[in-house]
């Protein structure tokens, strides 16, 4: 029988040494789910518990209270269920290098459940071409597609990614979020840890943001992006003071350079607009936008989170969306 979610985590902790004040507690109560098919990232700042969650779930550690279940399984106790089902990419490979990148593929291939031929594995992330060179002389870029060809092996109904285009170059990157895509729509369930927001933006069904081993917000991208404030910048001409301005109490004025924090992003503009071709006032290098998620997550990160979670709650056809150059 399938299970319900591909994953689920329940109460979740992970503790590092002894009970007290000698050990420290890096994943503190964690709830949350991932639906089959579904491409879930979680993001935090270095030390938020991201590496240390996405080991429980991988079965690598047991919980040190709560509950993990993968495809119905304890990843940790019933790991001979769980395992060949699976497919992980670490941010690190630690391949030997005098193999060939076919050795290694090879290698691999035998000690994986049900392997597709590694050659196969190998033009999925596009290395077929450089099947027959040594580890030490790939590079960075070439190493994580490596990585994500031995996580492809098992053609895995899980497939876990930490960090997977670290070190890509920008035609990399672009072929390893298709080759996501493609997989996601193939009903793999995907969990990514990335620091590069952008990926996650254009990736992610929904995301998580942790920090201090807690998740502090989670929904879709444009969820979490519209439950925090949007933005209007310019700076006013030397003659104009800013006591002329219809400002919200929002507003900074420092040196001339004006900063609006808004949740009313269309109307404060157009009053502002309409002030300026009134008083013949040109608001030069002008820019209005919705938050972006690189803007949510800082604030997140710094405890700014004075934003409601968006999950359940935002509503993704809403996100107002306003680009404006002067």
């Amino acid at each position: 029988m399938r299970a319900e979610h591909a994953i689920e985590a329940e109460g979740l902790w992970r503790r590092y040494g002894p009970r007290g004040a000698g050990g420290f507690d890096a994943v503190r109560g964690l709830d949350f789910t991932v639906a089959h098919g579904e491409l879930f990232a979680l993001l935090g700042t270095n030390g938020a518990g991201k590496t240390s969650t996405v080991e429980l779930l991988e079965g690598l550690e047991r919980p040190a209270r709560g509950r993990v279940r993968v495809l119905g399984h304890d990843p940790y106790a019933e790991r001979r269920a769980v395992r060949p089902r699976i497919g992980i990419m670490l941010q690190q490979g630690g391949f030997p290098a005098e193999l060939t990148v076919r050795e290694t593929a090879r290698m691999w291939a035998g000690v994986t459940t049900g392997a597709r031929p590694p050659a196969e594995a190998l033009e999925l992330v596009g290395l077929q071409q450089r099947a027959g060179v040594r580890i030490k002389q790939l590079s960075g870029g070439e190493r994580r597609r490596l990585d994500l060809a031995l996580a492809l092996l098992g053609s895995p109904e899980v497939l876990f990614l930490d960090e997977p285009t670290t070190g890509m170059d920008p035609e990399g990157r672009r072929d390893t979020w298709r080759l996501v895509r493609e997989l996601r729509a193939d009903g793999t369930t995907v969990v990514l840890t990335t620091h590069y927001l952008d990926e996650a933006e254009e990736l992610a069904d929904r995301l998580a943001i942790m920090r201090g081993g807690r998740i502090v917000v989670t929904g879709t991208p444009a969820e979490v992006t519209a439950a925090r404030p949007s933005r209007i910048r310019f700076t006013l001409p030397e003659d104009v003071a800013a006591e002329r301005l219809p400002l919200p109490a929002t507003a900074t004025v420092e040196e001339g350079r004006v900063e609006i924090r808004t949740r009313h992003l269309q109307e404060e503009l157009t009053e502002l607009l309409l002030w300026a071709r009134r008083e013949d006032v040109t608001l030069s290098g002008l820019d209005a936008r919705s938050a972006s998620l690189e803007e949510a997550f800082l604030d997140i990160a710094r405890g700014r989170d004075e934003a409601p979670p968006a999950g359940g709650s935002g509503h993704a056809d809403g996100r107002e969306k306003a680009e404006v150059t002067a």
